[in-house]
């Protein structure tokens, strides 16, 4: 089930993640407005915003199988409006739309499931492997993406994406069948005492919902910068550093491997004992360095070393933000409503992150307009992340 979960969510960050190592291409022969191209990404941050927290308490009540239908046939839908009608940036945004509903409900599932199948003493190392499914799902697109530039056929990755989509609906169908689809937590499985703790869950005390809104607060400010670097960074890298698209991709693909990497080890980590706030507050501050000196890092070797940072960097803050939940509830209540609390500033941060960078750089034709912007973002998510630290009984350490 953790491995299920963890596919659930690599499916849909490939269908995300599928855009940016093409998006040159796809400028060069549409010519999209650059703020509508950065919508391409912003657009799935609209739907969770608008559906997490409802979705979050839906799942719960009555069960995870329906949505994850939902959701696949959504992504079936979006597709095939995509490459059918690439050239209308509006058709391109609604196929875009109909994806980000899709990620909303199985960025819910995949970790809730993950953590309700979990041992308590296996949590940290479940919440390194909630965080690589973003990751996976971003390094397999960015792995296919130059087999279909190489040909001319970016939407090969459309269907790529389609491809795994049917096999992802075979899997559940076959879990669905077994019953696995409702472990203890999570809709209308288990016996009498688990459905009357379902039909009225136990409260949040005021320490445990703030420490949801600071870590959803903490997401919000870290997602802004992360996505609007991971969507722009291919374009930049061809406009600044004159690489060639295969080239871009390559340099994107260096700071994802990186991170999937970190993942793993910072799992060990928490499971060790590391705790959880300090080494957030750490990683948050390294990401805020690489923004601060992106203008002195602009050589080869200072670039390479920065992409490296970054990654280290972005490897460690997804795991602690994965991991919050079941530190601060308790692996067992940190289900489906949890998650939507800590989805909900993840998405308000995708929202607005490759958009502003889009708008920072349209007034000068400089991507240094968006230091500022972001390096201020991660300082601040480094200061949010600092009560975490000094509130080691709101997030206690998870072994």
């Amino acid at each position: 089930m953790v491995a299920f979960g963890v596919g659930l969510g690599a499916l849909v960050a490939f269908h995300q993640f599928k855009l940016p190592p093409v998006l040159p291409a796809l400028l060069q022969s549409y010519d999209y407005d650059r703020a509508l191209a950065g919508g391409f990404m912003s657009i799935y941050a609209v739907a969770g915003l608008l559906l997490s927290l409802p979705l979050g308490r839906l799942i719960d009540r009555r069960g995870a199988g329906r949505f994850i239908c939902l959701a696949f046939a959504l992504l079936v839908a979006a597709s095939a409006l995509a490459v059918a009608a690439p050239e209308s940036g509006l058709v391109m945004l609604g196929a875009r739309g109909l994806e980000g509903v899709a990620f909303a409900v199985c960025a819910i599932i995949g970790p809730a499931l993950a953590n309700l199948s979990a041992s308590p003493r296996q949590l940290p190392l479940v919440a390194a492997l909630t965080a690589t499914w973003v990751p996976i799902g971003q390094l397999a697109a960015t792995l296919f993406a130059p087999v279909a530039l190489a040909v001319g056929r970016w939407w090969w990755l459309w269907a790529a994406g389609l491809l795994a989509t049917l096999a992802m609906a075979w899997w559940t169908r076959a879990l669905e069948r077994a019953g696995r689809l409702t472990p203890s937590g999570i809709g209308a499985g288990g016996g009498p005492e688990d459905r009357a703790r379902r039909t009225a869950p136990p409260p949040w005390s005021r320490p445990q919902r703030t420490a949801l809104i600071l870590a959803a607060a903490t997401f919000m400010l870290w997602s802004a910068q992360y996505f609007a670097y991971m969507t722009w960074l291919p374009q930049y890298l061809v406009e600044v550093h004159g690489l060639s698209e295969i080239g871009a991709i390559a340099g994107y693909t260096l700071p994802v491997a990186v991170l999937l990497a970190v993942n793993l080890l910072t799992g060990l980590a928490l499971r060790a004992g590391v705790p959880i706030g300090p080494l957030l507050a750490a990683a948050m501050a390294s990401q805020a360095a690489v923004w601060w000196l992106v203008p002195v890092t602009t050589g080869p070797v200072a670039g390479i070393a920065s992409l490296i940072v970054y990654g280290v960097g972005a490897g460690i803050v997804p795991v602690c933000l994965f991991g919050l939940p079941g530190a601060i509830l308790g692996g067992s209540r940190a289900g489906p409503r949890a998650f939507a609390v800590l989805m909900t500033g993840r998405n308000m941060g995708v929202l607005v992150g490759p958009v502003l960078l889009a708008a920072a750089y349209e007034p000068t034709g400089s991507w240094a307009a968006a230091v500022p912007i972001f390096g201020a973002a991660t300082t601040a998510a480094a200061a949010v992340a600092l009560y975490f630290a000094a509130r080691r009984g709101t997030a206690p350490r998870p072994h």
